[in-house]
């Protein structure tokens, strides 16, 4: 591997210098500590399912909810009291997009600080992309190491997943930026044709079409975080390869989402009639990619849509304390309060959005305010779930360890201003 001088990009660097840098730096290098020491594999939310005998329990609780919950009720009874007895479902494992995320998270950090340690940490993992690829795909591709247990039916573990392979793209992106390496624009070029050509595309009108969340045309067609994952894709690769045709299958998939948002700005999971619900982070996940294509494309229509949707997410998905509720409303009984995820994906939506609502920005100072002050433990991970009694605080890279490293990282290098409270210490959540 080839390595060269890093060098800040000051353009990037849009907003002042009040953010609180040293504390969230503070943070990052005692998740970095962590990290080393921990190693990066671990367990996940889904380990619980992993093995082919829950994988079946839950299969039977959704074919047959009422014995499939007499069934289950021991797994929710872990998960809920003891989050630790993981160990004794499924092992640790490494997880391509959790890999992608500290990439980033790695890259971004190189740039802030002119790091070329921080940089080589990014190629490590980009490495470790690589060799993780799935197998028996001509194109570069990733999804889970395990065995995914659906409401329709199974994903194979090394089947690609059009809500992962966006971020591997953009950590190859991010980190090709930086080094520029004809090597890694290579390796872009064929995920973005495994974007265009492994997926289905399913017609929802004359200009709309919605994804398949794995190139098998069965799994899921309607998710909408799935096309709006597409669409972002594809328009990223239509600009970094001047190619349209990204761009055609992007327009088609970006319609279903702009179609698929509901009268007061929220979105479904899916439009099956059966997973109705609106909850944070896929939230997060849809208009995180409607303001991505903003950016890129100055779509008027994304514009329209960020703003409603920003309307119902400040009013729905925080409480009156301004803390991240997982659902507007919940679907089902839930054994948790809170979710790291939640946090995670609030701040990375409120960077791309930075500015343009205030209510927004008071919320996401309040997340980075509890995160500084809650949510990360003494040894430096970070907690993964508030439950109905205490923590869990099973460190889990995919759920949401990567993902909280990477908004953190990308706060310090966008400059971002978060005003914190002058108390500081809100523990009562």
């Amino acid at each position: 591997m080839s390595t060269v001088p890093i060098e800040i990009d000051i353009a990037s660097k849009a907003y002042t210098d009040a953010l609180p840098a040293g504390e969230i730096l503070a943070a990052v290098r005692r998740f970095i500590s962590w990290l080393g020491h921990y190693g990066e594999a671990s367990y996940d939310f889904q380990t619980f399912y992993a093995g082919d005998l829950c994988r079946n329990i839950k299969a039977l609780y959704y074919r047959q909810p009422l014995l499939g919950t007499v069934a289950v009720a021991p797994i929710i009874f872990c998960e809920a009291f003891l989050p630790s007895a993981r160990r004794f479902f499924w092992k640790k494992q490494r997880i391509p997009i959790a890999d992608a995320h500290y990439a980033m998270g790695f890259a971004f950090l190189s740039r802030h600080l002119n790091d070329e340690g921080h940089y080589r940490r990014a190629r490590h993992f980009l490495q470790v992309l690589e060799d993780t690829r799935c197998p028996g795909y001509d194109r570069y591709c990733w999804g889970y190491p395990f065995n995914w247990g659906t409401l329709r039916g199974t994903i194979w573990q090394g089947t690609p997943l059009i809500t992962t392979v966006p971020y591997v793209y953009e950590a190859f992106r991010e980190v090709h930026s930086i080094d520029n390496e004809p090597r890694l624009r290579e390796i872009m070029r064929s995920i973005a044709d495994h974007g265009l050509y492994d997926y289905q595309d399913f017609e929802t009108s004359r200009w709309a079409a919605s994804s398949s969340y794995t190139p098998a045309p069965e799994q899921a067609p309607g998710v909408i975080n799935a096309s709006a994952y597409r669409a972002f894709l594809l328009t990223q690769a239509a600009m970094d390869f001047s190619d349209e045709r990204y761009q055609k299958t992007a327009a088609r998939n970006l319609q279903f989402v702009l179609e698929s948002q509901n009268p007061d700005g929220s979105w479904h999971y899916m439009n099956d009639g059966k997973r109705h619900f609106v909850d944070h982070f896929h939230t997060c996940f849809v208009m995180k990619a409607l303001a991505k294509i903003e950016a890129l494309t100055g779509n008027s229509e994304c514009t329209s849509a960020i703003e409603r949707g920003i309307d119902f997410y400040v009013r729905n998905l925080f409480d009156e304390h301004g803390v991240p509720k997982p659902f507007s409303k919940p679907p089902r009984l839930i054994v948790y309060r809170r979710e790291l995820y939640d946090y995670a994906e609030c701040i990375n939506l409120g960077i791309l959005l930075r500015g343009r609502f205030e209510r927004l920005d008071r919320l996401v100072d309040g997340v980075v305010n509890q995160i500084l002050t809650t949510w990360q433990r003494p040894d430096g991970s970070f907690r993964s779930r508030q439950l109905l009694f205490g923590w869990d605080n099973v460190p889990m890279h995919r759920w949401a360890q990567a993902q909280l490293f990477r908004s953190l990282c990308l706060l310090l290098l966008k400059k971002v201003t978060v005003n914190l409270p002058s108390n500081k210490l809100e523990r009562s959540i």
